[in-house]
């Protein structure tokens, strides 16, 4: 069954982790990797990735990604996300450590933070409009 409106984005603002899909170029299937991902319901999506980046390079290309999250407990739940890309900046200390606690223990997050910040190369944020949802409960199965 789809999930309402209110639900879909409210599952979406949940700490999942993300496959991102992109166009990989032609002749190739598209680019799908994990990553974390920041939503807060009736916004754009951001992610943060390398400058250098394939994911960056091919979304630059493309214009547009999609992100699909899921669950299997309790029940079987997903929902995926695509839209056009809405801007690109570069990332700053304070979304790094906004996305690092999002994802982990608060006692790790100024270790990882410091850890990434020094050793990631140049990472830039990456905002996507959600478009096109898809999503489904099918109940635990």
């Amino acid at each position: 069954m789809a999930l309402t409106e209110h639900e879909r984005e409210s599952f979406l603002a949940e700490p999942h982790i993300a496959a991102l899909a992109v166009d990989a170029g032609s002749g190739r299937a598209p680019l799908t990797v994990p990553i974390w991902y920041q939503y807060a319901p009736g916004g754009d999506v951001w992610i943060m990735t390398g400058l250098h980046s394939r994911k960056n390079e091919r979304i630059g290309a493309a214009g547009r990604f999609s992100l699909m999250v899921d669950r299997v407990e309790p029940t079987v739940r997903y929902v995926s996300v695509e839209g056009p890309v809405t801007g690109t900046s570069p990332a700053t200390v304070e979304q790094l450590r906004e996305m690092s606690a999002r994802y982990l223990p608060a006692d790790k997050v100024d270790a990882y933070v410091d850890l990434a910040w020094k050793s990631h190369g140049e990472q830039v944020v990456v905002r996507m409009r959600p478009e096109r949802w898809l999503s489904s409960d099918l109940g635990s199965v």
